[in-house]
């Protein structure tokens, strides 16, 4: 695996996420590959008015430590997480209650959530035993309910699992799971190419050439590569010149060299690790709405500031093709390239003309909204593009309002248009995580959204 624990395996941090793609905790509901909203240890759910939900708990299921799932062991989880500090990230702004009601469990917010059925689906409100929770922390160790049980917690070394043979589904193929944390990406490449793994994350570009191809799987990421402009002052403010900057981009030239080919070109800012994004730009309306793009300005001389970081190795070479690019089109590039830490404040600030940023387009939820939200409305927390644009908002409101579904997808389309529109943003490319596996391994997970890896159907056999 590629990061150790930083909270000791806490399911109230972003280490719940090693929990899940160990398949040794769950949640109430989980999301299928068009984000509906699937059973889990929840096996039903109605909405009770714009902001609750009734839930009813799956009989049969017992944690590792052999007590029974409850409805009250799943309102105390949920508890344990709404009183945590830090608050779980999937939980930050978001009022929420948990009641009991006869056999049912009754969750609330304070505002209508459109969103809190899959919000449910998060692996930071997996439910644990009782006995999980105590003064000094939460521990996972024999309290979660899935397919194989946490035995051992080796620090930020590694972690043992065994097959959990009272699982309430699919009895796990596997007798066990060794996990170790190996963040060198050569170690990692090293492991899979010797056998020393037989499942390995996010094998770095630049090692897949030394691996058997046989041996390695892409992944699409939601993460988009996006350069933004700087709506508000300086040169791109007058949409015109962002519109000159938008064409002068030749985005296949920085996959093949930079990214050696494993990546995909961004046609929006939502990629192919959302599935129904594509087909929604096919619309006539989404079409309209890109239709008013402003010309392009012939542009000479034109000197802009480009920024970037150097914690992802590869943005320092993007920003020298997006320069090169550029300077073809008639700019003049200055280049600031930067630790993230040091690099940020500017960047919201406004410092610079254009920013190149790898960035998570879709949060715990599975929903792209709170995204558009954040970087491209009037009042968004992370406007590198500065942009504040009535019609954009308008179109983000209408999106972040709709219920889950069809509907939400297509209204969320609709304000990627309008800011695509605006040329606030030029996306690059969608990352992929390389994956690999050894020959013999059957039924291991390649998710998008990094929840699931190791599943009852994930098994070894000999080659």
């Amino acid at each position: 695996m590629l990061q150790p624990p930083r909270s000791g395996l806490s399911p109230l941090s972003d280490d719940a996420f090693k929990l899940s793609r160990w398949s040794t905790a769950e949640t109430l509901v989980t999301l299928g590959d068009d984000d509906s909203v699937q059973p889990a240890l929840a096996t039903s759910w109605e909405r009770v008015g714009d902001d609750t939900l009734r839930l009813t708990i799956r009989d049969g299921v017992t944690f590792h430590n052999g007590e029974s799932l409850t409805p009250e062991a799943v309102a105390n989880s949920l508890q344990q997480a709404i009183d945590a500090s830090p608050t779980p990230r999937i939980l930050d702004g978001i009022d929420m209650s948990v009641t009991l009601d006869g056999d049912t469990v009754v969750v609330s917010t304070a505002d209508p959530d459109p969103l809190l059925a899959n919000r449910l689906s998060s692996p930071q409100l997996v439910i644990l035993a009782p006995a999980a929770y105590t003064d000094s922390g939460v521990s996972p160790l024999g309290t979660g309910t899935g397919a194989f049980e946490l035995t051992t917690i080796d620090g930020v070394t590694g972690a043992t699992l065994e097959r959990y043979d009272d699982y309430w589904g699919e009895k796990a193929k596997a007798s066990g799971i060794d996990a170790t944390y190996v963040p060198s990406g050569t170690a990692r490449a090293a492991a899979l190419r010797t056998g020393t793994a037989d499942i390995v994350e996010a094998v770095p570009a630049g090692q897949a050439a030394s691996i058997d191809e046989d041996l390695l799987t892409e992944v699409p990421m939601p993460r988009t590569n996006t350069l933004y402009l700087n709506t508000e002052s300086g040169p791109f403010a007058d949409p015109a010149v962002r519109a000159a900057a938008r064409e002068a981009i030749e985005r296949a030239s920085i996959i093949a060299s930079v990214y050696e080919g494993r990546a995909d070109e961004a046609a929006g800012l939502l990629g192919p690790a959302l599935a129904w994004a594509a087909d929604h730009r096919d619309d006539a309306d989404y079409r309209e709405i890109l239709a008013g793009r402003a010309e392009a300005a012939t542009v000479d001389g034109v000197e802009i500031t480009l920024g970037t970081f150097t914690d992802r190795a590869e943005l320092p070479e993007v920003a020298v093709l997006i320069e090169q690019q550029l300077e073809a089109a008639g700019f003049v590039v200055t280049q600031d390239v930067r630790e993230y830490q040091f690099i940020e404040a500017d960047a919201l600030d406004g410092a610079f003309d254009a920013f190149i940023l790898s960035r998570a387009t879709v949060l715990d939820s599975g929903d792209p909204v709170a995204y558009l939200a954040s970087d491209f409305s009037c009042d968004g927390g992370f406007s590198i593009a500065q942009l504040c644009d009535e019609t954009v908002d308008e179109l983000i409101a209408r999106a972040s309002a709709t219920e889950a579904g069809d509907d939400r997808h297509h209204a969320t389309m609709l304000a990627e248009a309008s800011i695509l529109a605006a040329d606030a943003a030029i996306p690059l490319l969608h990352e992929r995580v390389i994956q690999g596996e050894a020959a013999g391994v059957t039924g291991a997970e390649r998710d998008p959204r990094e929840r699931m890896l190791i599943t009852p159907g994930t098994s070894v056999h000999a080659s």
